[in-house]
């Protein structure tokens, strides 16, 4: 909290966002100004609802301080930048940005609000670093509905998720980091625009696309799953994806060399193929330099990332069950929800790395590392002693339930 304290001129409100976003990591049924107030020993919501609402401080500003700190702990060796929306479902129209729309939290249309993070993910771990809310055309159309939510028509502008992905990834790059690759769904690997912008960056991406994408070769435009078809047998690899959680995610993948995109570096379509159901993926591909095909392997493997991310910070810090309606409100708890999560991101990072998990347990998580400090003390001796011994047998019994998961899924195999 020492790292967002001065952008709050005042010692209130400095002091009542650190009981915040420790209520955010709390162990309560349902966060909101209400039950966080309550569960910081506060006599009504009024203080919460109005560090929220009205107290002077700039969220954009803090949202710049989770990102370095992020970058600090989780590194930047073979780190790539992730982009994908997340919704959260609503009730009514006055919510800002609210409208039916697909969302994939629900898996259909839905009257929802939508809005696009950056995920930064190493080996480490990953966390979010950015996030900008997608309004519609029926609120950048309507002044009067977007100044009754707090916008000011004359500052709010149609952008679409690509074009927030692109503000979001250049306010990455000007703050003077950068990571060698980019990746995201079919929404932002068909925007070639996009994909420029990232090749011109000097960054490699890899991108899914649709099996309607039409990908240019020496031979001609090709679709992707008329390319497919092209493909030797020999010319499938089985590699992993990264670990799930029933194991290596193993696939059967192949690449095919296209003309290129840009002015410079190598561009190819990679293919996945699941080995069970024989479901197909396509992504485009771009690397300043040519990389084997592990390479782009891992990067589109961590695309599952941010799922993870939009899981570990709606479970653990709240960060969709906001009530609010205005935007001011909205932008500060989801700033402060990614700085709860962050800081899960960072503890279990350097857990990992200082003090490894010993035969028998598995590694720490963000959701042990969320219990251990929301839990209450509920033994009459030494709560410290009594936290660590549930937590023990927790991972201890959950390395074994993972180990017998793993052996009946090779058997299987």
């Amino acid at each position: 909290m020492t790292r967002i304290a001065g952008r709050f001129a005042r010692s209130e409100p400095r002091c009542r966002v650190g009981k915040f976003v420790r209520g955010l990591l709390a162990d309560l049924p349902r966060k909101n100004c209400w039950t966080i107030a309550e569960w910081a020993g506060e006599p009504t919501p009024d203080g919460m609802q109005h560090l929220l609402e009205r107290a002077k401080w700039d969220a954009n500003a803090i949202r710049d301080d989770p990102r370095e700190y992020v970058v600090e702990h989780l590194g930047t060796e073979q780190a790539v930048l992730v982009v994908d929306g997340t919704g959260d479902v609503k009730k009514g129209n006055a919510t800002v940005g609210v409208q039916r729309q697909y969302t994939g939290t629900a898996g259909r249309i839905e009257n929802s609000q939508v809005a696009v993070y950056l995920v930064h993910a190493t080996a480490r771990g990953h966390a979010a670093v950015d996030r900008e809310l997608y309004l519609p055309r029926t609120w950048t159309e309507d002044p009067e509905r977007c100044r009754a939510a707090g916008l000011d028509p004359d500052d709010v502008h149609f952008a679409t998720k690509t074009q927030l992905a692109a503000v979001m990834l250049k306010r990455f790059w000007a703050s003077g980091h950068s990571v060698g690759w980019v990746t995201g769904d079919e929404v932002y690997g068909g925007n070639p625009a996009l994909l420029s912008m990232i090749a011109a960056h000097g960054s490699g991406y890899v991108m899914a696309v649709s099996c309607r994408t039409e990908v240019p070769t020496p031979a001609g435009k090709f679709r992707a799953d008329t390319l497919m078809r092209k493909v030797p047998r020999r010319g499938w690899q089985r590699l992993s994806a990264g670990s799930g959680a029933k194991g290596p995610r193993l696939y059967d993948w192949a690449a095919a060399d296209v003309n290129p995109s840009h002015a410079t570096g190598a561009s190819q379509l990679l293919i996945r193929r699941n080995r069970t159901t024989g479901e197909l993926a396509y992504y485009r591909c771009f690397s300043p330099r040519p990389v084997p095909l592990s390479v782009l392997v891992r990067v589109a493997g961590t695309r599952w990332r941010i799922e993870e991310t939009f899981q570990a910070g709606k479970g653990l810090a709240g960060l969709d069950e906001h009530q609010v309606r205005r935007y001011t409100p909205w932008l500060r708890w989801v700033t402060l929800a990614m700085l709860a999560h962050a800081f899960l991101a960072a503890v279990r990072a350097g857990e990992h790395h200082d003090r490894p998990a010993s035969d028998g347990l598995i590694a720490l998580t963000c959701n042990e590392i969320q219990r251990l400090f929301a839990l209450p003390a509920a033994s009459p001796g030494d709560p410290r002693d009594h936290r660590l011994r549930w937590s023990l047998w927790r991972r201890r019994h959950q390395a074994r339930a993972r180990n017998c998961h793993y052996r009946r899924h090779e058997a299987t195999a």
